[in-house]
């Protein structure tokens, strides 16, 4: 393949840097743009793809990783995403064992390191896609396009857009699969004979299996790895064997001149995309076989659209969403952690004025396609085409053209299409500054600018990533429809203990979002602990009678009708939320309750046993088992459930005192005063552990000891109940003791 002319080059106010150096340079640019976000909080998916997700634990067995899904959930239940993506889970788990634990620093450093060395590799990426494959006397490849390449790749580097996917712990998914894609990319530019001028069917099969495999691995880490394959035929057509495609679409079209396929054969092009095709058929096949029980269900409020009542309507709307990952693309200044819920309304009639922005959309694009075919110039053919393709297929897998996908806008997935946005403006500028070169340097202080806007603003970004507080808020500026983003700032809200600000961020996410089962759940929740009673139970009924299956309401509703004392009410609430989840512990817990307050004594502790059963470590169920057990005279079976229960939570306080007031009651005494002493040093501010203790050693005779804790535990809860009248009655029989003493 001979290498090409890229005239414009020089003309780019860059310095033309050693290659070592440009890729130092970018990746510094890139370090400098999200360094802030290193020591930043799970924040948002983190929470279910790191906090809640077992497949992270040791404990939890390393093939696990290969049956389920991106979130912790077996591939084969109908509410798995099926987003199959073990690579990054597997570093996940690393970062879990090197940082000792859910350490945020351990997840977030990788990140920004890695999103360094692909901004570096983009030097590389860049320079083949614009200037070739020319090989140098030692062998080595040559960069025809050194600035524009450094160009390309700082914009890359600095982009915006790419905060999610880098200062996002979940993130990692497509910063790994970015960096397979690159070395796929790489590698099947290294299956080509050196030195050769052109195309004569020479390469090298081992280096394409290595590009196919690589281009397994980024698909194990998410699923638009696959899109190399379209890159890499690209790349060979193109590049390699120089077709001009105005040429071939004429032949085909107009029939004018028979393709010549025996020239085709010759240099090796058909069996090359015939080897591409058969990989990416085979890895879409198996991954068909892994997904099992067939693709994800989405619901409208992930994705709208696609549930517009005409083809017509899902056809505009979804290139109204292409218009708007456009938009962030060329101004990316209103970035938001999620788009769905109200934030983008459907287009519902043509006479709806945002159509403007998606035919706007399609005449830029049609623009580039026809400079990218008809023109003379095959440079700019050549580098167009390449631009739009690096744009486009990698975006293909969320277009909503093969399948239905669960979300309206997500700027993840801009993260490998930027390149070639990246690429399509680096060459803009290089033809600006060719044309215009009187007004080089304003052009120089013009891109220097736009660096710059780019950096502060990633800066501005990353740091609003930090913390679920600044990332939640910040969305209300940009979605102040999404329903959702006024339901993460409430919950935010709630979790910080702001309950009143909390009921405001809710109720408007009812209001934006009437069937918003979540925010209702969640709403009644800070009602119920307010006693609001009766609003709370109208809106956890109107939550499961929209979602008859939503389990965590119903558990709620039950408590809320406990508490109205409706008691067979709450007792049908509990076993609906069991019915629609089988192994439910806490529901457990609280039908226990239920019971206990009826006096159903054994029906009470069977429900507190399915709960330890369930859930080994629930330290509620058996302290209630053991006072219930206590209050009901049943010592002896008390005191086996007590010791049953420390086996498993060894350092639970609670359990301590619970198991320790029984073995008071059995005469027990030495025993008795060792959990006590236990349960104080746990937590020694605890008055009625003191206070209990005191009746202990009033019991055993010990009368200064009972004196000292009966005074801790008064100091502690001047009101506690019954303490005084002991300390009294103790402080009597110790002045009868010593008036009786001789």
């Amino acid at each position: 393949m001979a290498p090409f002319d890229v005239y414009w080059d020089h003309h780019i106010p860059l310095p033309k840097l050693p290659p070592l150096k440009a890729k130092i340079t970018v990746a510094m640019v890139a370090l400098l743009c999200f360094i802030n976000s290193y020591d930043g909080d799970f924040v948002f998916d983190d929470s279910e793809a790191i906090i809640n997700n077992k497949d992270l634990r040791p404990t939890t067995p390393l093939n696990n990783i290969w049956n389920n899904d991106f979130w912790g959930s077996n591939l084969s239940s109908n509410s798995s995403h099926k987003s199959y993506r073990p690579l990054t889970v597997l570093t996940f788990r690393l970062n879990y064992l090197l940082a000792g634990g859910l350490h945020p620093v351990g997840f977030h450093v990788p990140n920004v390191v890695l999103h360094a060395v692909i901004s570096a590799l983009m030097v590389d990426v860049f320079a083949v896609l614009i200037g070739g494959l020319p090989y140098g006397e030692g062998g080595g490849v040559q960069n025809h396009a050194p600035k524009a390449s450094l160009l390309a790749a700082l914009l890359f580097a600095a982009h915006p857009v790419h905060t999610e996917s880098v200062a996002g712990v979940v993130g990692r998914a497509d910063l790994l699969c970015a960096l397979f894609f690159q070395l796929s990319f790489l590698t099947y530019c290294k299956a080509f004979h050196r030195g050769s001028d052109k195309c004569e069917g020479k390469f090298s099969v081992q280096w394409m299996a290595l590009s196919l495999l690589l281009c397994a691995a980024a698909m194990l880490c998410k699923e638009q790895g696959i899109t190399v394959l379209g890159i890499n035929a690209a790349f060979d057509v193109l590049l390699i064997c120089n077709v001009n495609l105005f040429e071939l679409s004429q032949r085909l079209l107009l029939r004018r001149k028979d393709i010549n396929v025996s020239e085709l054969v010759r240099t090796g092009l058909l069996s090359r995309l015939a080897l591409l095709a058969v990989g990416g058929a085979s890895m879409l096949y198996a991954r068909w076989r892994i997904m099992g029980t067939g693709p994800p269900v989405f619901t409208e409020v992930d994705n709208p659209a696609s549930f517009a009542d005409s083809m017509f309507l899902r056809i505009v709307n979804y290139n109204y969403y292409y218009s708007l990952n456009a938009w962030l693309l060329l101004c990316p200044w209103w970035l938001c952690f999620d788009w769905s819920m109200g934030c983008v309304p459907l287009i519902n009639s043509a006479t709806d004025w945002r159509i403007v922005w998606l035919l706007l959309l399609w005449c830029v694009l049609i623009g580039l396609i026809s400079q990218a075919f008809c023109s003379p110039d095959s440079q700019r053919r050549r580098t167009l085409t390449l631009g739009l393709v690096l744009l486009v297929v990698p975006f293909l897998p969320a277009c909503n053209l093969f399948f239905r996908v669960g979300f309206v806008v997500a700027e993840r997935v801009l993260y490998l299409s930027s390149a070639g946005y990246c690429l399509l403006l680096a060459y803009a500028l290089g033809h600006c500054c060719c044309h215009w070169a009187r007004h080089r340097r304003l052009l120089g202080v013009c891109v220097l600018a736009l660096l710059g806007v780019y950096v502060v603003r990633c800066a501005h970004r990353s740091h609003q990533w930090r913390s679920e507080q600044s990332l939640f808020t910040s969305a209300l500026v940009v979605c102040p429809l999404n329903a959702k983003v006024h339901y993460n700032v409430g919950k935010n809200l709630a979790d910080r203990g702001n309950t009143s600000a909390a009921i405001s961020y809710y109720r408007e996410a009812v209001r934006l979002h009437p069937t918003y089962v979540h925010a209702m759940n969640n709403l009644g929740n800070i009602l119920k602990e307010r006693d609001e009673l009766v609003e709370a139970e109208l809106l956890l009924s109107k939550a499961v009678a929209i979602q008859p299956d939503f389990a965590a309401a119903w558990m709620n509703l039950g408590i809320v009708q406990n508490s109205l004392q409706k008691f067979s009410e709450a007792e049908r609430s509990y076993w609906n939320a069991i019915s629609f989840r089988k192994k439910y512990p806490d529901c457990y817990y609280n039908l226990g309750r239920l019971y206990a307050d009826q006096n159903r004594h054994l029906e009470a502790l069977n429900a507190w046993k399915n709960a330890t059963v369930l859930k080994p470590d629930h330290s509620l169920a058996w302290n209630n088992m053991v006072i219930l057990l206590d209050n009901t005279g049943n010592l002896g079976q008390a005191e086996l459930i007590g010791r049953e229960a420390l086996k498993l939570l060894p350092n639970d306080h609670t359990i301590m005192f619970s198991l320790a007031n029984v073995l008071g009651k059995l005469q027990k005494y030495k025993e008795s005063e060792g959990f006590f002493l236990l349960a104080l040093k746990i937590n020694p501010n605890t008055a009625s552990c003191h206070g209990n203790l005191a009746v202990l050693y009033h019991r055993w005779g010990r009368m200064e000891l009972a004196k000292r804790h009966y005074e801790l535990a008064l100091k502690l809860d001047p009101e506690a109940p019954g303490t005084r009248d002991n300390y009294k009655m103790l402080l009597r029989k110790m002045e009868q003791l010593r008036r009786s003493t001789p």
